[in-house]
């Protein structure tokens, strides 16, 4: 089953690049990138740019509208994503807890709908 954890924090809240903690933070991501590698559970995974370079669409009366940013306006931004391929919500939700932004932020796990052809 393919779950989608999605990588939510603060602008300022992580190590900041420039830092001495940011290198064992980014090393800690190549780190448990890996290990999913290795475990078989990974299926793809990235870190997005800031939320300055997002656009926002939506279809209205068959009108396009694209605005600059994000739709929501919350502290926690989304940073990143890993999709994983795990046996449960449960093992999800251990290899999630494993990711180096959740002792800073937060890492949403949803299931993936698989739809039937």
């Amino acid at each position: 089953m393919q779950f989608m954890c999605l990588i939510y924090s603060a602008p300022n809240s992580g190590p900041k690049p420039g830092t001495a903690e940011f290198g064992p933070f980014m090393k800690a991501y190549g780190d448990f990138t890996q290990k999913v590698q290795d475990d078989g559970k990974f299926i793809a995974g990235d870190a997005l740019q800031g939320i300055e370079t997002a656009t926002t669409v939506s279809v209205r009366n068959e009108k396009i509208e694209a605005i600059d940013g994000p739709f929501a306006e919350t502290k926690e931004q989304l940073g990143g994503y890993y999709l994983l391929d795990c046996a449960d919500i449960d093992e999800a939700v251990k290899y999630a807890a494993m990711i180096p932004s959740a002792a800073h932020g937060r890492i949403e796990v949803r299931p993936v709908v698989v739809w039937d052809d």
